[in-house]
């Protein structure tokens, strides 16, 4: 028997997760130049890194020779949240706190539910841990919380809910979030994934931090790769009952966030102009990717994140004319949506670049 074929089964059966295509491997492939090239694929900040963040990585490259301490921006997070250092996990960016919370509970002979079109790393987790994934029929491209409960087995032991969606940009209000948290039952842990919280509208978002003290069994996500720009350090957060994020603490691999990472994340914190300047940014950038997806007549899904999923038909052809133009978007058919694509929300320029060249693509 071949060495591989040792391996356990359901590892082999997990679809490598398929990031957006970089600006580098696309340059190589089509022999254009780096700077002609516009990425739209990744949900990345426009306006790169937080200033502050910057500086705070160039200060701390003096300390790269030690271990990294991650004590003052878990008591950063403590303050910012009002919860005790002992209740927050950091991470290897947010998927790697998914990925603890899946190891703490998931196993085989166990269930965890998630909403058709919801984010990939949710099925992955889920299988690398032996455990039986329940993809539940989406509602509007969104969450379907009647059919997720409606789901609920007595082998489920987790649920994965992004809030906003990706890919889709779905949002769930969060009345209707607590209510279905209030019908879950104790024994199921619920993830919410906030990792584009920060682009929520002022009037929609929720400190959902506060839900904690009488819901033992939430664990909240979010990172520092979206509004803040640090998708290259790779730093996320968890948050959730001190008895939880102990077991985490007991699977999370020493030191898993690195000297600039943490340096990086303690500043953007701080950094609330940079953060407001991302979103009005962002805001204006919706505006006219949504009326530029409009006059071309593609049908779009509202987002309330940082990108916008649209239909076009015969997708993958458009796609590769828009790499030929120099364009990166996403192709989205791994998730079930084959005539979608998905596209961040870039400068005016960039934005303005993307439409010009979907329109010669269509």
């Amino acid at each position: 028997m071949p060495i591989h074929e040792q391996s356990l089964p359901y590892i082999r059966s997990i679809s490598p997760y398929q990031p957006g295509k970089p600006i580098t491997q696309l340059a190589r492939d089509l022999g254009l130049a780096v700077e002609k090239i516009v990425k739209l694929a990744s949900n990345e900040n426009p306006l790169g890194m937080s200033p502050k963040a910057r500086a705070a990585v160039v200060e701390a490259i003096a300390g790269l020779s030690r271990y990294p301490d991650d004590f003052a921006l878990k008591q950063a997070l403590a303050e910012r949240t009002g919860l005790g250092r002992e209740r927050i996990v950091l991470g290897n960016g947010s998927n790697d706190v998914l990925d603890l919370v899946a190891r703490v509970f998931l196993a085989p002979g166990r269930s965890a539910i998630f909403a058709q079109y919801a984010f990939a790393v949710y099925p992955l987790a889920t299988i690398s841990a032996g455990a039986e994934p329940i993809a539940v029929a989406a509602s509007n491209y969104g969450h379907d919380l009647d059919a997720m409960h409606s789901a609920i087995r007595p082998d489920t032991r987790l649920i994965w809910i992004a809030n906003p969606n990706n890919p889709t940009g779905t949002f769930l209000p969060y009345a209707r979030l607590k209510a279905f948290l209030q019908a879950v039952p104790a024994e199921v842990v619920v993830v919410l994934d906030e990792a584009y919280n920060e682009y929520l509208s002022p009037a929609d978002r929720v400190d959902t931090s506060a839900w904690l003290g009488e819901h033992a069994n939430l664990v909240i996500t979010r990172t520092f790769s979206k509004i803040y720009g640090m998708a290259g350090l790779r730093i996320g957060y968890a948050l959730g009952s001190a008895e939880i994020a102990d077991l985490m603490n007991r699977v999370r691999q020493p030191f898993n966030c690195n000297n600039l990472a943490l340096a990086a994340a303690q500043a953007a914190l701080d950094d609330h102009e940079f953060v407001a300047r991302s979103y009005t940014l962002n805001r204006a950038g919706m505006e006219q990717l949504v009326a530029g997806l409009k006059r071309l007549a593609c049908r779009h899904i509202p987002s309330h994140g940082n990108f916008v999923s649209f239909c076009a038909a015969n997708a993958a052809a458009v796609n590769q004319k828009l790499l030929q133009n120099g364009v990166i978007v996403r192709p989205i058919a791994a998730y079930g949506m084959t005539d979608w694509l998905r596209v961040t929300i870039g400068t005016e320029s960039e934005n303005s670049r993307f439409l010009d060249a979907l329109e010669r693509s269509l």
